[in-house]
């Protein structure tokens, strides 16, 4: 099992409060709906792992930004082990930056109230909400079945209002 990182990076337009999400055009999950984030280097912390990344999937730097971990989300893969892995969720709200396009992410701001769920990984729907509304303390064990895209078992290891993540 490796270790990846993702951002949910909340702005407020007007009245609307967006997510930056994009489509991955890559790798794991190409052509799906995704939050910026990747694999974490060796020695490297989630927390520096997903400033990188940001910054390399949409130009925008988190360096001074104040991130928050949220939730912990191990996938697993039973037909593809390989695939098996543990990511860390951080959020950052008052985002205040244009996204540019990169050869991993074509990312854009979409008001939270209209995240297409549809072309997202299936397991998104079920954790994502309570990430987008505040909620910390989220950990999860997902389990995909052997289309390797339709969750079989999704268990909440932990879900709170607050606290740390472990």
């Amino acid at each position: 099992m490796y270790d990846v990182c993702v951002a949910y990076l909340l702005s407020q337009s007007s009245d609307v409060e967006c997510v930056l999400l994009g489509e991955k055009r890559r790798g794991l999950g190409s052509g799906k709906v995704v939050a910026p984030g990747g694999k974490l280097e060796p020695g490297e912390s989630p927390r520096d792992a997903v400033v990188r990344e940001v910054r390399e999937e949409t130009g925008i730097d988190l360096a001074d930004v104040a991130l928050e971990q949220v939730a912990v989300i191990e996938y697993r893969f039973p037909t593809k082990t390989e695939w098996n892995q543990r990511s860390f969720v951080f959020r950052a709200r008052g985002i205040d930056a244009q996204p540019s396009d990169t050869t991993e992410l074509a990312a854009r701001w979409c008001p939270t109230d209209d995240v297409p769920y549809g072309r997202m990984w299936s397991d998104a729907q079920s954790w994502v909400p309570a990430v987008l509304s505040g909620k910390t303390g989220i950990h999860r064990a997902i389990t995909f079945g052997p289309d390797l895209s339709t969750v079989s078992v999704n268990t909440v290891v932990r879900e709170e209002d607050s606290g740390n993540v472990e």
